[in-house]
């Protein structure tokens, strides 16, 4: 199973959500909590990835974004997909 990584800021709920689906999928989670600096972890966020809104996703290698993008892959059955390579 692919390891997903989540970028995350304290007392989110999207990014409970996420967690949470992922966690319902099987996923191995390494998560990367922003608790102090949060307008700096949006800046790294931004710089890496584009987007700089909690929680931000990687599966594998692949970036797959939000928590928005991970309801639309898992509706679709691509996150099972995604987390058996």
């Amino acid at each position: 199973m692919a390891e997903v990584t989540l970028y995350t800021k304290p007392m989110c709920r999207h990014c409970i959500r996420a967690r949470q689906r992922l966690r319902r999928r099987g996923a191995t989670i390494h998560e990367v909590q922003s608790t102090e600096d949060v307008e700096g972890a949006r800046s790294k966020l931004r710089d890496q990835f584009g987007a700089d809104t909690f929680p931000q996703i990687v599966i594998g290698e692949r970036h797959i974004g939000g928590a928005d993008d991970l309801v639309r892959l898992d509706k679709s059955g691509e996150l099972a997909r995604l987390l058996a390579e």
